[in-house]
């Protein structure tokens, strides 16, 4: 018996697969990531360290770098608060409910990611300008939204809600209503049944959802290029463009100085969303 469970361990371990075997499969992998990803971010760090430690401080602290910096973390991480208020609340629906047009609004979800960021740019720009459909009535009462910091948290809205809705759709839709019925039952009321029963499930997906957003608004570049203003002046700056500003001025330094600063603040982004969700994965599994 022993002779023949060995043969059909051997015949399934010969067995062909629609890939290829490991072997081929993790040299293309390898191959791929050097050369997409790991080979330009090396190229980045040996360029970065031939500048002296004053050099560098000296390019990163510049008026227009800094202004810019700030301006990009500020409204992203107001937006992104933003997109976890606003991005729960449409999950819910989704999730909750039936009604006419579901799958469309479902779908328009995606629209930030398969919208080229450039027309959205000038569509919020336009849209949101003192003439335009939207920004002419707050233009009445003096609140200018293009060209300003308002603009371009609208528009890392934009790019960030589908990040927010999407961590936290499928946790809604695993949770079991009989939690919210068994804490009615015990009389909680909606507000309590929220914050002790449901939060606390979504939450590490939120939180997910929140570095997602929170990252690929500091990265942004085409959706707030139009719609920022670009202007030193009024701090409406944004770190890309910054960065796109030295490439034009031949200034490779200082762009990739700038560079390396936002590739450290993504690997500990990266490194903060995988520890939340390993401790979910270790929650759910009881690890």
């Amino acid at each position: 018996m022993e002779g023949v469970k060995m043969k059909i361990l051997a015949l399934k371990r010969k067995e062909k697969t629609v890939i290829p075997g490991f072997g081929l499969t993790f040299g293309i992998s390898l191959a791929m990531l050097s050369i997409l990803i790991l080979i330009p971010l090396a190229s980045i760090l040996v360029y970065s360290f031939r500048l002296s430690p004053s050099e560098f401080w000296q390019l990163i602290t510049e008026k227009a770098v800094l202004s810019a910096l700030f301006t990009s973390v500020g409204c992203s991480f107001i937006a992104a608060i933003i997109n976890c208020i606003f991005g729960v609340i449409l999950a819910w629906v989704l999730v909750k409910y039936d009604f006419f047009g579901k799958r469309f609004l479902d779908g328009m979800l995606e629209l930030p990611f398969a919208l080229p960021t450039a027309v959205a740019g000038i569509t919020l720009s336009k849209m949101y300008s003192d003439t335009g459909i939207v920004g002419k009535y707050f233009a009445k009462f003096g609140i200018k939204i293009s060209y300003t910091h308002i603009g371009i948290i609208i528009a890392l809205i934009f790019v960030g809600i589908p990040f927010v809705v999407r961590a936290v759709q499928p946790i809604l839709e695993k949770l079991d209503n009989q939690y919210e019925e068994a804490a009615y039952i015990l009389g909680a009321d909606r507000k309590t049944t929220f914050w002790k029963v449901i939060f606390p499930e979504i939450k590490p997906a939120l939180l997910t959802g929140f570095g997602l957003a929170f990252s690929r608004g500091i990265g942004e570049y085409g959706s707030v290029i139009y719609i920022s203003g670009n202007s030193l002046k009024e701090h409406t700056q944004v770190i890309s463009y910054v960065i796109m500003q030295k490439l034009n001025y031949v200034d490779y330094p200082s762009a990739t100085v700038i560079a390396l600063v936002m590739l450290i603040f993504s690997f500990i982004l990266l490194f903060l969303i995988n520890l939340v969700q390993m401790n979910q994965f270790k929650r759910t599994n009881n690890i």
